[in-house]
């Protein structure tokens, strides 16, 4: 087949889902093109498009699509019809609200055309203008969408709640890790107790997480330590708040690094977050053999099945002190219960496993036309 990927911004966990869709579905013989914004990238952005692009025999390609509504939502759903008919395009798969959004408008009679909403258009509030006209635009394209995939049920909940119900075939299809993910990263000797990755702001929970960290201790009785790794809008408010707490030299923000560099610097990952999709962190720290602490929101239940029990409450800082006191008085059951949860994700949750099932909706629909 020959499918085009359309996305707005290559970053995050969207464009994670979108490299390695692309790479499996390359792997089994299919022919990749993948479109992105030209207005919106970060400083990474060009480096890892040119790390996909042996998976891409159709290339890549840049169209203007803004993150709001804008011009370039008038004139870029011509623009990539037009692409679609020179490259000869079979399926197309639109990523995110804006990907989806222009995915839909760019669809041929022809062309059977799905839809992965990647948490986008759920993060708008129904009460915004912007929320509004993106629901209300959401339920029209409905009747121009072959497939949606949903990364968790989730997901899929929250879109039938906010959105609607699909009119059109809708599946859960988790996402996936690749296979040479599934190995334990070794702890480095002088490794924080605790290691937070992410965004640094609010709605990942990282000012609970300083109040829980001022009341844990190790099991000498000295206070225990956290680093975290990432960046972002509230980083000098949680600085603040540390020092407040009296947490002082307990506590280091380094900046951003990359996830399995950051596992082997703390013994325990911290995923304190008040809401999140199907957060690949999560994933990628259980594979890597470490110990995670996490909150039950979103899909972050799905990740764990039948482990779910041991996730705590999002926005409670006494029951997270409670989970990170656990680990530090009994290290031999967290890995325990680590070896459990990378068990289950390595069957339920692998790159192969979820670019089958898209492949299989992909050719359904072109059978059905």
């Amino acid at each position: 087949m020959r499918i085009l990927q359309i996305m707005r911004a290559p970053v995050g966990g969207l464009f994670r889902h979108v490299a390695d869709l692309s790479h499996e579905l390359a792997q089994r013989g299919h022919k990749i093109g993948v479109v992105v914004d030209t207005l919106s990238a970060d400083s990474q952005s060009e480096a890892k498009l040119e790390a996909l692009s042996p998976d891409l025999e159709l290339g890549i390609h840049y169209a203007e699509i803004p993150r709001t509504l804008g011009a370039g939502d008038i004139t870029t759903p011509f623009s990539l019809r037009s692409l679609t008919r020179k490259l000869e395009i079979e399926v197309i798969h639109g990523h995110g609200a804006k990907g989806g959004f222009h995915a839909r408008l760019a669809r041929t009679k022809h062309t059977p055309t799905f839809y992965t909403p990647h948490g986008g258009v759920l993060h708008f509030d129904k009460a915004s203008t912007n929320g509004r006209i993106f629901h209300a635009l959401e339920r029209r394209l409905m009747r121009r969408t072959d497939g949606i995939f949903f990364e968790s049920e989730y997901a899929r909940q929250t879109y039938a709640t906010i959105v609607d119900e699909p009119t059109c075939p809708s599946l859960v299809v988790h996402n996936g890790l690749r296979e040479d993910e599934f190995f334990p990263v070794e702890t480095a000797p002088d490794a924080a107790d605790f290691v937070f990755i992410g965004e640094l702001r609010r709605l990942k929970g990282v000012h609970i997480l300083l109040e829980a960290l001022s009341k844990v201790h190790r099991r000498d009785g000295s206070p225990a330590n956290a680093l975290f790794v990432g960046d972002g809008p509230d980083r000098k408010s949680f600085e603040q708040l540390a020092g407040s707490l009296g947490l002082g030299s307990r506590v280091s923000m380094p900046g951003a690094n990359p996830a399995r560099d950051a596992f082997q610097r703390g013994r325990c990952v911290i995923v304190p977050s008040l809401a999140e999709s199907l957060p690949y962190i999560v994933l990628e720290a259980i594979a890597a053999g470490k110990p995670v602490i996490a909150t039950a929101v979103g899909g972050i239940p799905e990740i764990f099945g039948p482990n779910a029990s041991e996730l705590v409450p999002a926005n409670d800082a006494e029951a997270l002190r409670v989970a990170m006191q656990l680990f530090i008085d009994d290290p031999e059951e967290a890995a325990r219960q680590t070896q459990r949860k990378s068990a289950y994700i390595r069957q339920k949750f692998s790159a192969a496993r979820m670019a089958a099932q898209i492949e299989a909706q992909y050719r359904s629909a072109m059978h059905r036309d």
